[in-house]
């Protein structure tokens, strides 16, 4: 007999993240091609910040359990799903649900984590990895020798982009707060202050003719400048709002905004090329090729963690229940990296 709990965090509406509700029940149980995960670590991103806002564009109606990613072994197997899955210490990308000690996901979405990396090391590079991996490869098709320009070099995505693109041989310039320039300088990054004035100007005293690519989640008006630094064949690769994650109004017209500029600028006689990246927009794919390119991709993210191409990055650690104090670090600015949520 199972005598574990179901622990999980409820998101119940606009709130602080002191109001944010721990709720317990039993633990689910399998159904047909599915598996139960046991959470060893899950994470704070950009999208639960939003979503505490009521401020990204697709999320479910409230109350849910937020929790874009998760790592943690399969302690159950339903009906079709290989007995040996059981014991498995896997990662799977669930968009909400993941910060609950147990979670139900489809056998067929787990990636397997290979041995050596640790739970939480393995959760740093999940959400971020793919869609670091997929904007860099699949949309910029970046190649050794090119310059591209990081926003947020030292956030959770920005930090994993950098380090794949170098290990890709590409020159990275990377926006970030003077307090991060001398980690990022360490790295091989051209630190560049976003606050100390003309980002433009300082990005073409290293780059005259332009960048191959530009990685902006922050959108908003400084999206024109990301597009104007682009050379010639180069692309823009937006992946978010931040810049509105306080703004008042309607959640989905900073992103139509933003896709009416892509739109537009690809309508263009031009040599250049802006794309909107959202992970789960290769669901327009079957859904048998979707699953398998997360897959792929994730595997390779992995193995740039185990050849040490990729350094996980955890700005700090805390248990499932103490969720508030866990969003206020993410939320403060201050950290680099990944925020990571333990049982």
């Amino acid at each position: 007999m199972n005598t574990e709990e179901l622990v999980e965090v409820v998101l119940p509406g606009k709130v602080e993240p002191e109001e944010l509700q721990v709720r317990r029940g039993a633990v689910p149980d399998a159904g047909p091609g599915q598996v139960v995960i046991r959470m060893e670590a899950t994470g704070v991103s950009f999208a639960e910040q939003q979503m505490r806002r009521g401020r990204y564009y697709d999320q479910p109606p409230f109350p849910f359990v937020p929790g874009y990613d998760l790592v943690g072994t399969v302690v159950a197997t339903g009906a079709g799903v290989p007995p040996g899955l059981a014991g498995t210490l896997v990662a799977a990308l669930v968009k909400v649900g993941g910060w609950a000690s147990h979670v139900v996901v489809d056998a067929a979405d787990v990636v397997a984590v290979p041995e050596g990396i640790g739970a939480a090391e393995a959760e740093t590079v999940v959400v971020n990895g793919i869609t670091a991996w997929q904007m860099l490869h699949r949309e910029a098709r970046v190649r050794a020798g090119q310059t591209i320009l990081v926003h947020g070099a030292n956030g959770g995505v920005g930090s994993v982009l950098v380090q794949l693109a170098q290990a890709a041989g590409v020159t990275v310039i990377g926006t970030a707060s003077a307090r991060h320039h001398d980690t990022l300088r360490e790295r091989g990054v051209v630190p560049i202050d976003y606050r100390a004035g003309d980002v433009a100007a300082r990005v073409r005293e290293v780059a005259p003719g332009g960048v191959d690519a530009v990685f902006d989640h922050v959108g908003g008006p400084g999206i024109v400048d990301s597009w104007r630094l682009l050379a010639p064949g180069g692309t823009l690769v937006a992946y978010g709002t931040a810049s509105t994650r306080d703004d008042q109004g309607s959640k989905q017209w900073p992103v139509v905004k933003l896709l009416l500029r892509v739109w537009l600028w690809n309508a263009l006689p031009n040599r250049r090329r802006a794309c909107f990246y959202n992970i789960w927009a290769g669901r327009a794919l079957s859904k048998d090729r979707f699953r398998a390119r997360l897959r792929a991709d994730l595997t390779q993210v992995f193995a740039a963690l185990r050849r040490g191409d990729v350094t996980p990055q955890i700005a700090a650690r805390f248990p499932l229940t103490h969720v508030a104090e866990a969003m206020r670090m993410a939320e403060s600015g201050t950290v680099a990296g990944k925020v990571v949520l333990t049982p």
